[in-house]
Order: C-alpha cells, then structure tokens, then sequence
C-alpha cells in the first residue's frame, strides 16, 4: 500500500540581507529564524508515521529538510523536480505588481503573464510537481511522505488540483514560509485529479513577524 498521505513543506526563511530575488542562485541559506521555522514544521507532525523526506536540491530546502530526517531518522532524497523555477529576474531587487511598468528594461519578460514570460510556464511547473508527487506517494510500502520544495511549486499544485487557473496574483498566494500542505488520493468514484488537498498547516506562523525575506517569484 503507498503513503496515505503526501506533505508538501515550503523552506524556511532565507538569509537575503539584500532583498534580491535569488532563484536557483546557489549558496542561500536558511537564516536563523529559517532554521527555527524549519523545526517548527518537523515538530508539527511529530508522532506521525513519516517514512520519507524528499527535497529540492537548493540549499535552503535542504537545510530545510534536515530537521524532517533528524525526526523520523531518515536520508533525504534529492529530486530536481522540486526546484525553485528559473526566472529572469534571478539577482535583481524586483516586486511583481503596476510598478513593473515604470521599468522599461523588463517590458520583454513581462509580455505575457499567463505563462507567465518570465521564466518557467505554469504549466510545466505543476505536471513535474505532480509527477514527483506521485513518485513519492508510490515510493514507500505505508507511512506519509514530506516534499519540502518552494512556494510556487507548491501553489501550482495547490491551484491545479482545486480546479483553478494556474495564472495568479503572486502578492495573493497562500504558502507561507514553512507552510505544510497535505494531499490525500481523491475516491477513486470522485472526478478529478488523482489527489486532493485535505489540510493546510502553518506551523511557523509566530514566527511570519520576524520574517525579512519572504522569497516569492
């Protein structure tokens, strides 16, 4: 029997003293208060039957996901699928909203938001999430799984499954840092997605007003 239900963990925060977007740029680490944010989600599921930890292979979702292999005394499985998509917009100071349009330079990546033209489609984002999703689901005999990936990834998958447009406001999206949202299998006598969204957690919501960096792209 595959995991009974699948947890999809965002990283802490992240040390960016510089506010820059930083993408896929290597060498950024979970702050200190990331790392408090990042046990703070272990700990919220303590005592359920964890049989494996999957990641992003950036930095902060790993460090993000040790404290989950600390817990249930398990390795990490590093899967690309669960990177942070590329943009163009990786190493500059950059807020999504009517501003863009005072900066001439990026009127070229901004041409077509519903893909969005920036950087990785929407779409291609949420069918590797969903195939990771479903290689993780099937990759245990029993127990629950933990992805801990980043907030688009995330929030592709939460918007696919509830039947929504995968094009959206990034200031609106509901993940914050450490956030855990829980997938089930859909009854199989149920239309739809194979999964479903039973539960979000943030576990590290005391924490949201220290926060200087929130990462979104």
């Amino acid at each position: 029997m595959p995991a009974s239900l699948v947890h999809l963990v965002r990283h802490g925060e992240v040390h960016n003293p510089d506010g820059i977007l930083y993408g896929r740029i290597p060498g950024y680490h979970l702050s200190e208060l990331g790392h408090e944010m990042a046990a703070a989600a272990a700990k919220q599921l303590a005592g359920h039957p964890v049989t494996a930890v999957f990641a992003s292979p950036l930095q902060r979702a790993q460090e993000s996901a040790q404290p989950w292999a600390d817990a249930f005394d398990l390795d990490i499985v590093t899967d690309e699928r669960l990177i942070e998509p590329n943009n163009k917009f990786e190493g500059k100071k950059f807020e999504f909203g009517p501003q863009v349009l005072t900066r001439p330079q990026s009127w070229p990546w901004i041409l077509n938001p519903f893909k969005p033209s920036w950087g990785e489609p929407f779409a291609s984002v949420a069918d590797r999430m969903l195939a990771i999703i479903e290689h993780a689901h099937s990759s245990v005999d029993e127990g629950e799984v933990v992805l801990v990936s980043h907030q688009m990834p995330i929030v592709m998958v939460q918007r696919f499954l509830s039947g929504r447009k995968l094009y959206h406001d990034p200031r609106k999206r509901r993940c914050s840092l450490s956030s855990i949202t829980t997938l089930a299998l859909r009854d199989p006598a149920e239309a739809g997605p194979r999964f479903i969204e039973v539960d979000y957690q943030d576990p590290a919501a005391d924490l949201l007003a220290r926060s200087i960096d929130f990462g979104a792209v």
